[in-house]
C-alpha cells in the first residue's frame, strides 16, 4: 500500500522520497519517479513522513530505532502512522514525537493495494488540530475520506482496531459460506453471481470472492496480515475485559492458514482450510 500511496503523491504534484527494504519495490518507486536519496541528508527537510509498514516493530524502528527519522526531522514537521497498531502504541509514539517537537497522526488506512494507488483510501484520523493542519497535503492525496476522530491519539488506531474486526471476520464467514456452499451443489462461481445481490453480502465477499473463483491468490492483502491485526484486536479486548469468540473463531482459522505454507498468499487463500477439511477441490487448480 505505501507504493501506491505514494504514486497518488507524486501524482497530486508532490515531492515522494521512498525507503523500503524491498528492492523490486524501490525499484517500482524509481520507475514512478519518485526520489530516494540518503535519509540523513533528507530527514531534516521533510515536512511530512508516512509511515506504511506492517506492525508496532516496524514503525517503532522505523522512527526510533538506529537509523530512526524523529530525533532527524525538524520541529513542526508531522509524522502520520498508517500501520495498524494498539492505541496505546500511538500513543507512546506521539510521546516521543512531541518530545522533538515533531506532530504525530495517528491515522491508520484502510482500502488495500488498488485504492492506495488510486487514491481513495479511508483514513482514520487522531491527533491534534496542528497534526491535521501539517498532514493535509498527504491526506488530500491519498485519501478519499479522512474521517478526523478528535485531538486524542489513539481514537485513530480503536476505529481501525473496530474495522479489522468486522474485514477478518468477513473474509473468513465468506470462506467459510462459499466452501459450505459448494458441499451443497453451489459452485464459487453461482455463489458470486447470486450473493453479492443479497442481504448476506459485503464489501470483503465482494472484493475477496471473485480471488478464489478465479484461483488467483496473488497477494493484494495476505493471510500474514491477519493473525497480527486480530490479535491486536483481542489483545485490545482482554485488556477490556471484553469476550470477542467470533474474533477468536476467525483468527484460528487465519493461523490455520498461515501455518499450512499460505500467509503470503492473498487472505481469501483461507478458503483452502475449509476446502482441505471438507475434502473440496477449489477453483482452476488451486485445490488446498
Amino acid at each position: 500500500m505505501g507504493l501506491g500511496m505514494a504514486n497518488s503523491i507524486l501524482k497530486a504534484g508532490h515531492t515522494a522520497h521512498g525507503f523500503d527494504i524491498n528492492a523490486p519495490q524501490m525499484a517500482q518507486f524509481n520507475a514512478l519517479s519518485g526520489s530516494s536519496g540518503d535519509l540523513d541528508d533528507i530527514a531534516p527537510r521533510l515536512d511530512i513522513a508516512m509511515i506504511v509498514v506492517l506492525n508496532a516493530a516496524q514503525t517503532k524502528s522505523v522512527l526510533l530505532g538506529p537509523q530512526g527519522i524523529i530525533p532527524r526531522m525538524r520541529k513542526g514537521s508531522v509524522i502520520i502512522g498508517c500501520a495498524t497498531v494498539s492505541p496505546d502504541f500511538a500513543r507512546e509514539m506521539a510521546e516521543e514525537a512531541t518530545a522533538y517537537g515533531i506532530h504525530y497522526l495517528d491515522a491508520p488506512i484502510s482500502g488495500g493495494s488498488i485504492k492506495a494507488a488510486s487514491g481513495e483510501l479511508s483514513i482514520m484520523a487522531s491527533g491534534r488540530p496542528e497534526a491535521f493542519v501539517a498532514a493535509k497535503s498527504a491526506l488530500t492525496a491519498t485519501a478519499q475520506k479522512v474521517f478526523e476522530l478528535g485531538d486524542q491519539v489513539g481514537a485513530g488506531s480503536a476505529m481501525k482496531a473496530v474495522n479489522q474486526l468486522l474485514a477478518g471476520v468477513h473474509i473468513a464467514t465468506m470462506a467459510e459460506a462459499m466452501t459450505f456452499g459448494m458441499t451443497q451443489g453451489v459452485s464459487p462461481q453461482q455463489f458470486m453471481e447470486v450473493i453479492p445481490s443479497c442481504a448476506g453480502s459485503s464489501w470483503m465477499l465482494e472484493n475477496r470472492g471473485p480471488h478464489i473463483v478465479s484461483g488467483d491468490y496473488t497477494p493484494h492483502s495476505s493471510i500474514n496480515i491477519w493473525p497480527k491485526d486480530l490479535g491486536i484486536v483481542l489483545d485490545i479486548a482482554k485488556s477490556a475485559d471484553f469476550s470477542a469468540p467470533i474474533t477468536s473463531a476467525a483468527l484460528q482459522q487465519f493461523l490455520t492458514a498461515a501455518e499450512a505454507g499460505l500467509g503470503q498468499e492473498d487472505d481469501a487463500a483461507v478458503a483452502k482450510v475449509y476446502a482441505q477439511a471438507a475434502g473440496l477441490n477449489l477453483p482452476k487448480g488451486a485445490e488446498s
